[in-house]
C-alpha cells in the first residue's frame, strides 16, 4: 500500500508516540560493535553514525553527548511526500526544540532532547488536532 502524500491528512493524521528509552547518537568505527542493536544507522564520509539505545552505549564504552528521546509519527508517510518534515521540524523550533528526522519506509521518526520529548508530543498533538 502507497503512503500518503496529502499534507493535510498526513498532519492530521500523524499520531505521534513516544517509544520508551533513551537513545544517543553516536559514531562507530569498524562496525557496529557487539551487544549494539541500532536503530538508525547512517554511512557517511566521517564515518558510521548510529543511534543506539543508550545504555548499549554507554556498556560498549561508545562517546556522545546527545541523549534523545525517539517519536514516531504512526501516520503512512510516503517518501515523496512534501512539506510534513517542513510542519513538524517548524512546530517544534517554534517552541524551542530541537529535532533531528529520519524517514523510514512506512513512518518518519523523530529524535527530540530527551528531557523535552513528553513537550513535543504534545506539540505534535496540538498540530495535529489544528490540522483536523
Amino acid at each position: 500500500m502507497p503512503g500518503e502524500t496529502d499534507l493535510q491528512t498526513l498532519l492530521s493524521g500523524m499520531r505521534p508516540e513516544l517509544n520508551p528509552g533513551r537513545f544517543v547518537f553516536t559514531m562507530a568505527e569498524g562496525g557496529v560493535p557487539s551487544g549494539v542493536s541500532p536503530v538508525v544507522m547512517v554511512a557517511e564520509q566521517e564515518g558510521l553514525t548510529l543511534v543506539v539505545p543508550q545504555a548499549e552505549a554507554d556498556a560498549a564504552g561508545m562517546a556522545y553527548d546527545y541523549v534523545a528521546g525517539w517519536i514516531t509519527l504512526r501516520v503512512h508517510s510516503a517518501l515523496a511526500a512534501v512539506g510534513l518534515t517542513a510542519a513538524v521540524s517548524r512546530a517544534l523550533a517554534d517552541a524551542g526544540l530541537s529535532c533531528n528526522v529520519v524517514a523510514g519506509f512506512h513512518h518518519d521518526h523523530l529524535f527530540v532532547p530527551y528531557e523535552q520529548a513528553r513537550q513535543a508530543v504534545e506539540v505534535l498533538q496540538d498540530l495535529s488536532r489544528a490540522s483536523s
